[in-house]
C-alpha cells in the first residue's frame, strides 16, 4: 500500500503507525508541501518511520491545475494539453511539441528528486471524447490515440533522465468518463472495438513503461458492474491481455466516492482484482487503519514487477536549469 499522511510535518501517531504497518510508500498533497526544507524534512522522517531510505515516495506533479508543488517555492509548469496545442502543425509540430514536453517533465524531475521524491504520477493518456466529463480536459497529453501516445512518451523519457519513475494514467482509459470518479462512478458503454481502437491504445503504445494506475470506471464492454480498480476481468482481459501492461499496476486513489463499501472492502477488491498496489491519499488515520487492516504482503509477481521498475530508474543526469527553463519558453513561444 501506498499513504499519505495528515500535514506539513509527520505527527508522532503517524511514525507509530507507519512503523507498525510497514507500507511500502507514500503519496505527497499540496497540503504536505510548504517549502523545499520541509518536504525534504518530511521525506525523511516518512523513510525513516519505516526504516528504509528507499521507500517510495510518489506524488501528483502534472504540471497545470495538479500540481501539489507551486510557485513560488517552485515552477508552474505548463498543463500537458499546452504541449498538445503546441504539437499543431500551425503551431510547430509534434517534434517540437515531443521536445517540450520532454525538456518540461526534466525540469519537473530535477525539483523531485531535490526533494527526495522518486515516482510522479504523470503523464496523462486518457483520451477525452465528446461530453465527457471536464476532469481530465488540459491534463491529458493528447486528444488523439496517436499523439497521447507520442507526447506521453516524452514526458515518460523526461522523468526518467531525471531519475523519477512515471506512473501512466489512468489504465485502461478515462476519457469517455461522463462523471468526475472522484464524486461518483463513470458508467463507460463504448463497445470493445472502440475501447481498444481509442482508449487503450496509448496505454499499449506505452506498456514498457514501470508503473500505471487504474481508473475507477465501468466499461461495460467488459464488466457491466465493477470499475477497472476492482475488476479482474478488466485487470486480466483489458490491461494485462489487450494493452499486454506488466509494470506495477496501482490503484487510484481509494477514498474517492466512485467506490463504494468500507476502506477495508475497497482495498480487498482492489487487490483481489489485479492490483498490486492499494493507493489511500487523504491521511485520515480511522480510514488509513482499514486499509492496513485488509492489506495482504506483497504478491510474489508484484515484487518482481517492482524490482523491473526499479532497474529502470536512471542515474539522473546533469542539467542545466536556467538554459533548460530558458529553451522550454522558447520553444512554448506562441501557444496560448
Amino acid at each position: 500500500m501506498v499513504l499519505g499522511c495528515s500535514g506539513p510535518v509527520l505527527s508522532e501517531t503517524e511514525r507509530r503507525f507507519f512503523q507498525d504497518t510497514d507500507p511500502l510508500g507514500f503519496i505527497l498533497f499540496a497540503r504536505n508541501c510548504v517549502t523545499p526544507d520541509q518536504v525534504r524534512a518530511l521525506v525523511r522522517d516518512l523513510r525513516d518511520s519505516v526504516g528504509r531510505a528507499d521507500a517510495c515516495v510518489l506524488i501528483d506533479q502534472e504540471g497545470g491545475p495538479v500540481a501539489r508543488l507551486k510557485p513560488p517555492h517552485w515552477r508552474a509548469a505548463p498543463a500537458a494539453a499546452r504541449f498538445a496545442e503546441l504539437a499543431r502543425p500551425q503551431a510547430g509540430g509534434a517534434e517540437r511539441a515531443a521536445d517540450a514536453a520532454r525538456l518540461n517533465a526534466r525540469l519537473i524531475a530535477w525539483e523531485l528528486t531535490d526533494l527526495g521524491v522518486t515516482v510522479n504520477c504523470a503523464p496523462v493518456l486518457d483520451v477525452p471524447q465528446p461530453g465527457a466529463d471536464p476532469i481530465i480536459g488540459d491534463r491529458a497529453a493528447g486528444d488523439t490515440p496517436a499523439l497521447a501516445a507520442r507526447l506521453g512518451r516524452a514526458a515518460c523519457e523526461g522523468f526518467l533522465d531525471g531519475g523519477v519513475l512515471p506512473v501512466l494514467k489512468h489504465i485502461p482509459g478515462h476519457g469517455r468518463a461522463t462523471v468526475d470518479s472522484h464524486l461518483a462512478l463513470p458508467v463507460v458503454d463504448a463497445s470493445w472495438e472502440d475501447l481498444e481502437e481509442v482508449d487503450f491504445a496509448p496505454f499499449r503504445a506505452m506498456n514498457t513503461m514501470p508503473w500505471a494506475m487504474t481508473a475507477h470506471v465501468v466499461y461495460r464492454a467488459v464488466d457491466d458492474s465493477r470499475p477497472a480498480t476492482t475488476s479482474a476481468p478488466v485487470i486480466e482481459k483489458a490491461i494485462r491481455g489487450a494493452i499486454r501492461f506488466d509494470g506495477v499496476l496501482m490503484s487510484d486513489d481509494l477514498s474517492m466516492q466512485a467506490l463504494k463499501g468500507g476502506l477495508d472492502r475497497r482495498t480487498d477488491a482492489a487487490l483481489a482484482a489485479g492490483c498490486d498496489l492499494v493507493l489511500h491519499c487523504n491521511g485520515d488515520m480511522a480510514e488509513m487503519e482499514a486499509v492496513a487492516a485488509a492489506c495482504s504482503r506483497l504478491s510474489e509477481a508484484a515484487r518482481a514487477r517492482l524490482e523491473r521498475a526499479e532497474g529502470m530508474r536512471r542515474p539522473p543526469q546533469p542539467l542545466d536549469r536556467e538554459g533548460a527553463r530558458a529553451r522550454l519558453e522558447e520553444l512554448l513561444e506562441g501557444t496560448p
